[in-house]
């Protein structure tokens, strides 16, 4: 029996590599030898075989008397049954002792393949039960090799599992050796003939997504919200999100401190622009929005045909448009509808209204932090946090005297501030409006702190632009 000790050791050990109990290698040895059985004695057969924690093994094969045989595998005649004892009667069932060294090489080969499929069957449920309710999560790897094309991902937390990257689904701006650290997004489970196999991208926009919910806890707490996400790879990604709490910029957390919320993301992109735009509702106002960093003059919507006209001006088409299109397009995408651009020129000399451009509904500038203002110092923006002060809209109702009653804030921080909103803000001087004079002439001066009805500096709506249409 001392034999048989090293056999079950080296299964023992095979096993122990593939996460197998001592049951479970114990059940896959009976299997194996009841194949090796199989082989000896021409068919399946009835045996007992039992495996010691030591390692012993004792097999012992049962054969019914008859009178004619007819499964020679499970049956022995009378006649030879009492060769071994003269007291057999038909019925009686036979006990016949097999010594596991009479195998040799094909029981331990027998055992060893039936372990070989056994384990494999196992990975293959495994990887199913792990990675199945795991679509759309970003898993992390090696790459192993690069075939055709295709990128091999030998995975950090289940290396058995066959995972490739496709080259749709890779990035054209990037390149791996083998070796290298990946990232991506699991796309499908695609069952093939070998098992599972893991269809991985860094090509689509949930990749994108799955970025932002691990460097934004925000989002992974579910405070904010990526509403629409779409993408080019390798070009442009533009983002859609809104807040669950008011208190909480769904632009300004997921831009970070200085950028760096975003500029992890883009790193791991190999320098993808993004555009970070809040969602909202009304198609009109969020294809503003989407068509960033482009300032759009007017919209018109055709709510029938799902079709966003786009004035914008001059200045402004070409960055309107982006790169082969591919800014105007990735907006239609966004907002779902058609998205049709024009300049202020090409619109006026198709019949447009000449006050397109002069309405203060033309329009539509988020509020921000005042934090992302430049020229604020810390402890003027703790003073007006603490007043309640905490963005460029609270800002704009007040004047001089109004700053100078915010505890902290003395006669240069009031100046300062000041002249910040005098620099933001350019008063509309309608020819109506300098006509009036007197009275009017205050009102028209008066309507400076709407932002909707005020043009803005360049610097500082891009600025504006900047928190309510983050582009990175």
């Amino acid at each position: 029996m001392s034999d048989q000790i090293p056999v079950v050791e080296a299964f023992r050990m095979m096993a122990a590599n593939k996460s197998l109990t001592e049951l479970e290698l114990q059940g896959l040895i009976r299997e194996g030898i009841h194949a090796a059985l199989a082989r000896r004695f021409g068919g399946p057969v009835e045996a007992e075989i039992d495996v010691t924690g030591e390692g012993e093994i004792s097999i012992v094969v049962l054969k019914e008397v008859v009178e004619d045989v007819e499964d020679p595998a499970r049956e022995v005649t009378l006649e030879q049954a009492r060769w071994d004892d003269p007291d057999f009667e038909v019925g009686d069932l036979m006990e016949i002792p097999v010594d596991f060294r009479e195998f040799g090489r094909s029981a331990v080969m027998a055992a060893k393949q039936r372990i070989i499929q056994r384990i494999r069957e196992g990975e293959r449920d495994r990887i199913r039960m792990e990675f199945n309710d795991r679509v759309g999560d970003l898993v992390s790897g090696e790459v192993q090799a690069s075939e055709r094309g295709k990128l091999v991902v030998m995975l950090n937390r289940s290396r058995e599992a066959e995972a490739i990257i496709p080259w749709r689904e890779q990035n054209p701006r990037e390149r791996f050796r083998q070796g290298e650290p990946i990232r991506a997004v699991l796309k499908l489970l695609e069952e093939t003939s070998r098992g599972p196999r893991l269809i991985l991208s860094r090509a689509d926009p949930q990749f994108v997504a799955s970025l932002f919910a691990l460097e934004v806890p925000e989002i992974y707490q579910n405070i904010v919200e990526i509403k629409e996400i779409v993408r080019e790879a390798g070009g442009r990604t533009k983002v859609a999100v809104a807040s669950r709490d008011e208190s909480v910029d769904p632009v300004g957390a997921c831009v970070g401190l200085k950028g760096s919320r975003v500029q992890a993301v883009v790193s791991e992109l190999s320098g993808e622009r993004i555009d970070i735009v809040p969602w909202h509702p009304d198609p009109e106002i969020f294809a503003r929005r989407a068509l960033a960093p482009a300032r759009v003059a007017k919209v018109i919507s055709d709510q029938e045909r799902h079709v966003i006209t786009a004035i914008v001006d001059e200045d402004q088409l070409s960055l309107a448009i982006g790169r082969n299109g591919q800014n105007v397009r990735l907006a239609s995408q966004l907002i779902g509808w058609q998205v049709d651009l024009y300049s202020s020129r090409d619109w006026m000399e198709r019949g447009g209204r000449s006050g397109l451009f002069g309405g203060s509904e033309d329009y539509e500038i988020s509020d921000f932090p005042l934090s992302e203002l430049e020229g604020i110092a810390p402890a003027t923006l703790a003073a007006l946090e603490a007043a309640g002060i905490g963005s460029f809209y609270g800002l704009l109702d007040m004047d001089r005297a109004d700053f100078l009653q915010v505890p902290g804030i003395g006669g240069d921080e009031a100046d300062t501030l000041e002249a910040l909103i005098d620099e933001l803000t350019v008063v509309d001087e309608t020819p109506a409006a300098a006509a009036a004079g007197g009275k009017a002439a205050e009102e028209a001066a008066g309507e400076t702190a709407d932002v909707a009805g005020s043009e803005m500096a360049p610097e500082a709506l891009d600025r504006a632009a900047a928190s309510g249409e983050a582009t990175s």
